[in-house]
């Protein structure tokens, strides 16, 4: 239902709208509830409002992330090593779990009509830990021996001889000096995402299927009503024509933005959130014949004292449908919390709720600091240098430097610290599950399936069971463990593997591997 209303303030008309849910923001996390919704439950009404004039335009954009299909298999921060010198695989085991719930989605989607070309938006492409000297050669011999024989890691490699070495990575084998140990785990079977490509077309479906998709339109503020709902205010950033939107459930899938709305959402679970933005930059290569000697996403160790998402890699991608190659990440600094953002961000969103939690992580933080100072006194001769690690022969003239997403990683009251960085993403809901929203980044779009499953059982407990049914069409392995049911895995995986085009005839450009 739309009414017009006038304005207090002008003589512009108000339009009012009314619909069951409200979706912020046109990147995956709000497509992929939208998608899901609307198979569960076709006769609730869905609208999305995103700034933007285009889907996928922040941090889902295939050039503002890695396209990692993250799911821990060459992700070295995810198997950190103990001081017995074993290897903790926990969390490793559980990114891994999630990344499978996202990739059986995609299958039904695409079996469904969701989703189309399976290669528009995910690709085989190897998964591959690299390091070098023999302290680090240790650990990921330890890192193998602690996952090979685990069902979800099953296949991995352990290769430390200079010839294999250079017969699958030849472009980094070029001119190195393996008098340095080297090791690798390969994985053959990772992928390459391309986010912003399913992104696309999940919008496309949710838009197609009957929800209200708008482009162009910011959320300016929302206030909750006293039977629950949510009145949302919108501005067109054409017109500047203003709306009221009337709403049941409101996700906050924003990205860097979420933070603010959510803080002026006034609920209690926001309060004592803060968020820390960090900006990205990869050296993309603009020589094909470079492009052409490299197949792998290769993920290195991060220096001693820089944080998880310093880690360095050599990342193939596949765009469009076309292969390119990125080094990465550099890391820089701005108040914006989105790419596209506003220098006020970060001043305006700190608050009486969560000064000391900000204040907290200044003193606790100080390593970040020093590295975000130190990369961004960095010149160009110096990102070669580091590039270098990885590809001994690099030239400048061979890579240009492109700015990558806006990242705000989430900081978060702890006892007795005020406040610390956390390097992963976090559901914010209330208790009453009228509103929810998503912080945090990395391992982020990969798993964006269990994410948004998570939003709906918390959200919406008692739908849930009813949605169970048609949910596990969707999820075969809903709320099963895979690794403790590995005839179940295989099952998934063989069918995921074939629906999405992910076998060895895919793979084949490099099948020599």
């Amino acid at each position: 239902m739309t009414k017009e209303v006038d304005s207090p303030v002008s003589d512009q008309k108000v339009v009012e709208t009314k619909t069951d849910v409200v979706l912020v923001g046109a990147g995956i996390m709000s497509a992929t509830l939208g998608a899901i919704l609307r198979q569960v439950q076709p006769d609730w009404s869905v609208s999305l409002f995103e700034r933007l004039d285009a889907v996928a335009a922040e941090s889902s954009d295939p050039w503002n992330n890695a396209g990692t299909g993250h799911s821990a298999l060459c992700e070295l921060n995810y198997t950190p090593e103990k001081a017995d010198g074993t290897v903790d695989t926990t969390k490793a085991v559980n990114v891994n779990e999630q990344f499978q719930v996202s990739r059986q989605f995609w299958s039904y989607a695409v079996e469904h009509g969701i989703l189309t070309e399976p290669s528009e938006f995910v690709n085989p492409i190897p998964h591959v830990s690299f390091v070098h000297g023999e302290k680090n050669v240790k650990y990921l011999r330890a890192r193998y021996e602690a996952l090979a024989d685990h069902p979800l890691f099953a296949g991995m490699e352990y290769i430390d001889d200079p010839d294999e070495f250079a017969r699958r990575l030849p472009l980094m084998a070029r001119g190195r000096d393996f008098s340095d140990p080297v090791a690798l785990n390969w994985s053959q079977h990772g992928t390459d995402v391309d986010f912003g490509a399913l992104t696309r077309q999940l919008v496309g479906f949710l838009g197609a299927s009957g929800g209200n998709v708008h482009f162009g339109h910011e959320i300016t503020d929302l206030t909750k009503q006293s039977d629950g709902s949510w009145v949302v205010k919108v501005v067109n950033r054409r017109t500047g024509q203003k709306k009221i939107v009337r709403a049941k459930f409101v996700f906050v899938g924003a990205g860097g933005g979420a933070l603010h709305l959510l803080q002026r959402s006034g609920i209690e679970e926001a309060k004592g959130f803060g968020g820390f933005p960090v900006s990205g930059a990869f050296l993309r290569c603009t020589n094909p014949a470079l492009i052409e000697q490299h197949h792998a996403k290769v993920y290195g160790k991060a220096a001693v004292g820089a944080p998880p998402m310093s880690v360095p890699h050599l990342d193939t991608r596949v765009i469009g449908h076309q292969p390119g190659l990125l080094f990465g990440p550099y890391a820089g600094w701005s108040p914006k919390f989105l790419k596209q953002g506003r220098v006020t961000d970060l001043p305006k969103s700190v608050k009486p709720n969560n000064l000391l939690s900000m204040l907290g992580v200044g003193v606790s933080e100080l390593g970040l600091v020093k590295y975000l100072v130190g990369e961004l006194a960095m010149s160009e001769s110096g990102r070669i240098q580091t590039l270098k690690e990885f590809v001994p022969r690099a030239l400048g003239q061979d890579w240009e430097l492109i700015t990558a997403g806006q990242r705000v990683q989430v900081i978060r009251r702890a006892k007795g610290k005020g406040g610390v960085l956390e390097f992963g993403t976090a559901v914010v809901n209330a208790g009453d599950g009228t509103i929810a929203g998503l912080l945090g980044a990395s391992p982020g779009a990969s798993t964006a399936v269990p994410a948004m499953l998570d939003v709906l059982q918390r959200c919406f407990p008692r739908e849930f069971e009813s949605w169970r049914p048609r949910l596990q069409e969707m999820v075969p392995s809903l709320g099963v463990k895979l690794s403790d049911n590995p005839e179940l895995f295989e099952q998934v995986w063989n069918w995921s593997s074939k629906v999405l085009e992910l076998d060895e005839t895919r793979a084949g450009v490099h099948a020599a591997v």
